[in-house]
């Protein structure tokens, strides 16, 4: 943010259960599926026999972190005639794979037949014959034992079963399709409730009707406070205009204290450290008191900041300093009614940073941060520990933030989904694009994965999660490319992050919303090798505006035949596509090559068919 106004800036809390948080799209159930995985496989048919044997157990998919598609069972054989036997066999569990219709019995009561457990597979051969059926409870005298359907195939990539859609890169839409405004905010958890804080600036307003150009309009228009049971479809419940609120007002959070019973909301706003209250999570909040220096802090106030709500109930603010912001800091609320912080426990101490916010993940605390870039986008920096008091490790960068610059955010809070299969950490960044300029939508939303304790944001357009299982995965949708329309970089540059080029540089004549498209010029090259692309057919596009024709639009390195494409000279943009890339070794180049011709590119898409 401007150093005029990020003197204060408060993000949000997690509350004792999960945070929420996402984008529109809501969709019907799919397989639980992953990154990788083949399309679902049948299992053969066994040959009939009396009673119905057990389908084989599916070998697991190999590689990926998400969890594969069911591949669909074999039938069992079919029972002969009811007469003195055996009982049936129950069939055993698939890994990896589907459920199996069983051997059909004679007469009595048949074995059960066992679940299919989904395998963490990859581009592995995931899916399994299904469990043997019900067995009838008296053997045929007629044949043999029906044999057990063949293993099946993985199952395709799909959608978590039961789970929404969290598309980023536009702006985002409620229940009643006027668009979300919340930046600089939170979720909280009530019961299987969701929701979401944040502010609405006038700004914010004006640049979503024309994405066209940055402004500084940043008065505030109000409270604005949405509620969802999916984290995807979000109901508009309330727009708060408290008193005490003129200059500067943001960086708000959320949290509950259980004796009081009240819903305390945090912010920067009245010259300090602004608190307000309500009964009810999406009622009026009334205003109780600014706290003008806050104890133990360098200066007596904050840089950017949110709020954290830990496993016990007690909140803290999660800041740095207002000067420098070198200073990183977790202050304890005061206990007996949240409404004033205490001493602040300086926690760590190195390089200028803001949008500074913390999650807790398997018994461990990370503080996270983003670089004094005002605001604009940036790589995201972490330290951790045991103790929210510390001490705290080295710093380090957030692995999956440096190629796209957290995909075009700044650190804006975390959401922790806890759900009956696995917790979720999901990275809600802000994009202050109506302030910067830089590309489509406010609120960008992604999921974390974990090596250990070494978080990863994968930095993803399209993925889905389900709120009640904390599952989530890729949506099909997504595309590979990282930072295809150039907007990650704040400033001119001759190499954009994630690329790799040769006599270019970023102009501010953008195809879409946002500052810059990229201009090759005489001979010249862009390219990005994208890893980790789950085996499959995909199509490449791209924007292009060719001064001349003979430049090339290429895919290659996928693990088949090279494919290019000519461009034509064109005085617009024109879209041109590849179509029918098999990727079979999980990565592919994009490029362009010019060989004397000026070309802009912008907005790349690598995307399944």
């Amino acid at each position: 943010m401007s150093a005029k106004f990020r003197s204060f800036v408060v993000m949000w809390p997690l509350v004792a259960g999960a945070l929420a948080g996402c984008a529109p799209e809501a969709t019907p159930d799919g397989m639980d599926g992953g990154a990788i995985g083949g399309a679902a496989g049948t299992g053969g048919a066994g040959a009939g026999g009396s009673t119905g044997a057990a389908g084989a157990t599916g070998a697991a998919g190999t590689g990926g972190s998400i969890a594969g598609g069911a591949g669909g069972g074999a039938a069992g054989g079919t029972g002969g005639a009811a007469g003195a036997g055996g009982s049936g066999i129950a069939g055993g569990s698939g890994i990896a794979g589907g459920s199996g219709s069983g051997g059909v019995g004679g007469t009595g009561a048949g074995g059960t037949g066992g679940g299919a457990t989904a395998g963490r597979g990859g581009s592995g051969g995931g899916g399994s014959s299904g469990s043997g059926g019900p067995g009838g409870a008296t053997a045929g005298r007629g044949g043999g034992s029906g044999s057990g359907g063949t293993s099946g195939s993985g199952g395709a990539a799909g959608a978590v079963q039961g789970g929404a859609v969290i598309i980023n890169d536009r702006f985002w839409k409620d229940t009643g399709g006027t668009p979300i405004y919340s930046q600089g905010g939170g979720v909280l958890q009530v019961g299987d409730t969701y929701y979401w804080y944040g502010v609405k600036y006038g700004g914010a307003v004006t640049y979503a009707a024309s994405p066209t150009g940055k402004n500084d309009d940043t008065s505030f228009a109000g409270i604005t406070i949405y509620s969802s049971k999916n984290l995807a479809d979000w109901k508009l419940e309330n727009t708060v205009k408290p008193s005490n609120t003129g200059g500067w007002f943001g960086r708000l959070g959320v949290v509950y204290h259980a004796a009081t019973q009240k819903y305390v909301l945090v912010a920067q706003g009245g010259g300090g450290l602004y608190f307000a209250t309500s009964s009810t999570p999406a009622g009026n909040f009334v205003y109780n008191n600014v706290q003008t220096n806050l104890p133990g802090i360098v200066n007596g106030s904050t840089g950017d900041q949110t709020m954290f709500q830990d496993d016990d109930g007690q909140a803290y603010l999660i800041s740095s300093s207002s000067s420098g912001r070198a200073n990183r800091y977790v202050s304890p609320l005061r206990a007996s009614d949240f409404l004033a912080v205490e001493n602040a426990v300086l926690v760590y101490k190195g390089g200028g940073r803001e949008g500074n916010c913390l999650f807790k993940y398997d018994g461990y605390y990370y503080f996270c941060s983003s670089d004094l870039h005002g605001w604009n986008a940036s790589s995201s920096y972490c330290v951790s520990a045991p103790n929210i008091r510390g001490p705290y490790g080295a710093e380090f960068v957030m692995g999956g933030t440096d190629r796209d610059f957290s995909h075009v955010t700044q650190t804006g809070f975390f959401v922790a989904v806890k759900g009956s299969a696995q917790t979720t950490i999901i990275f809600a960044g802000d994009r202050w694009s109506d302030f910067a300029g830089n590309g489509a939508g406010y609120n960008q939303w992604m999921p974390l994965s974990f090596s250990g304790r070494t978080p990863r944001m994968e930095s993803l357009t399209h993925w889905s999660i389900n709120a009640a299982t904390g599952a989530w995965s890729v949506d099909p949708r997504n595309n590979y490319v990282l930072n295809p329309s150039f907007e990650a970089d704040r400033v001119a540059m001759t190499t954009p992050a994630g690329w790799t080029t040769s006599n270019g540089s970023n102009v501010q004549t953008p195809h879409g919303p946002g500052r810059w498209s990229w201009q090759l010029t005489g001979t010249s090259s862009l390219s990005q090798t994208i890893a980790n692309v789950p085996d499959g057919t995909y199509t490449l596009s791209a924007w292009v505006r060719p001064g001349s024709a003979g430049a090339q639009l290429a895919a290659r390195g996928f693990g088949g035949t090279d494919k290019t494409t000519s461009l034509a000279a064109s005085s617009s943009w024109t879209n041109v596509s590849i179509t029918d890339i098999g990727v079979s070794n999980g990565q592919c180049q994009v490029s362009v090559t010019t060989s004397g011709q000026t070309v802009l590119v912008d907005d790349f898409v690598l995307s399944r068919q």
